[in-house]
């Protein structure tokens, strides 16, 4: 008992707080960093509705470590993400196994100039909304197919960013050029590199603590907050079948993506939709039988917030593949459940799917996830 209260009187109390992450500065202020952890613990239940088929699993779907904060000077920041857990790794490529995947973001962020950034390193490209978002701040269990089928993802090489105002109304730009192949892709590049422009307009303003790229509205903005985005990406010569992902093909081609994204949000209300569409240079559908994953997508999602934290939302998504190449056209009709007890930092979801398919059969499934963030 001694050596137990005197054990307990030694651990250290910090002021660090839930969510917060644990937050160490130097004493001469040359060096700042946050670490935390999060984790997300899913059930995921299917039914084929022509055979009564049920298949269901439970997984860590998501475990990631996060570091971020700025060096020598706070202009010069820093991020870097892991994942540690097997289905957030995903396979390795087979390509020579050169496509490792435990390293999510690792990028360095300089604040040059008033409103301006010049990022180097590995991180999300300026993509779609949906993406953008954090796996740990989405309205549903899960992101929608069409970020899944159509999204490009991480890459490698240089981002520059610039905000300025024109009284209330806020325009960011932003462009990438990267590698083409994905994340941390350590060959030689294969074809040409990848290029990604976006641009955001906010004509009511900054939403409150970046809410513009987070799902809910859990900061029940007072007065209403629109973003609109739109995202052109060409991926020149890519040999993988999604650009970033996907098995290695034996043909190159240009694979170009656009996408028109906004994000809408008033006193607990808030709407997001994206449209995206994926083309090729040339006929996706190689010589060899294989091809690269291109078409439409359309996503729909609504959400009421009510005071006591609880959500409910619905979420409609449409996927319409090139010439069924991949796949048939299907829809995806959701609803949703949402209990944040500490924010996006410790919540408990559900949401309920009817999958309908034109050609293969159409389906139910079922998700329970509980999502903690330190």
């Amino acid at each position: 008992m001694l050596v137990l209260i005197s054990s307990l009187s030694a651990q250290e109390i910090s002021d660090n707080k839930f969510g917060k992450g644990i937050k160490i500065v130097a004493k001469d202020s040359s060096f700042y960093m946050k670490a935390g952890m999060r984790f997300q613990t899913l059930y995921n239940g299917e039914m084929n509705l022509e055979t009564d088929e049920w298949k269901d699993n439970v997984m860590i779907r998501r475990a990631r470590l996060k570091f971020d904060g700025f060096v020598y000077d706070p202009k010069v920041a820093y991020k870097i993400e892991l994942a540690i857990s097997n289905r957030d790794n995903g396979k390795v490529a087979d390509y020579n196994n050169q496509a490792a995947n435990i390293v999510l973001d690792a990028v360095i962020k300089y604040k040059f100039a008033p409103g301006w950034e010049l990022w180097f390193g590995q991180t999300k490209l300026p993509g779609n909304r949906e993406r953008v978002i954090s796996s740990q701040v989405l309205q549903f269990v899960d992101r929608s197919q069409l970020n899944s089928k159509y999204t490009i993802d991480r890459g490698t090489g240089f981002q520059l960013r610039h905000k300025h105002k024109f009284g209330n109304f806020i325009v960011k730009e932003m462009g990438a050029i990267s590698m083409g192949e994905g994340r941390n892709y350590t060959a030689n590049n294969i074809g040409g590199y990848e290029f990604t422009g976006r641009v955001e307009l906010l004509p009511f303003g900054e939403f409150a603590s970046k809410g513009d790229y987070f799902g809910s509205d859990l900061k029940r903005e007072p007065k209403p907050k629109l973003a609109i985005g739109v995202t052109y990406d060409q991926n020149n010569n890519t040999i993988r079948e999604a650009g970033f992902k996907g098995d290695f093909l034996a043909e190159q081609r240009d694979q170009m993506t656009v996408f028109i994204d906004g994000m809408f949000k008033y006193q607990g209300f808030s709407t997001m939709f994206e449209y995206a569409d994926k083309t090729t240079d040339e006929s996706a559908l190689l010589t060899d039988g294989t091809f690269y994953q291109t078409g439409t997508g359309l996503n729909i999602q609504s959400g009421y917030l009510f005071k006591n934290n609880f959500e409910i939302a619905a979420r409609y998504t449409g996927i319409k593949p090139e010439d069924n190449l991949w796949s048939d056209d299907y829809s995806e009709m959701t609803l949703g459940f949402s209990r944040y007890i500490v924010g996006h930092n410790l919540k408990v979801q559900s949401d309920f799917t009817y999958i309908d398919h034109d050609i293969a059969n159409d389906a139910f499934r079922v998700r329970f996830q509980m999502e903690l963030a330190f």
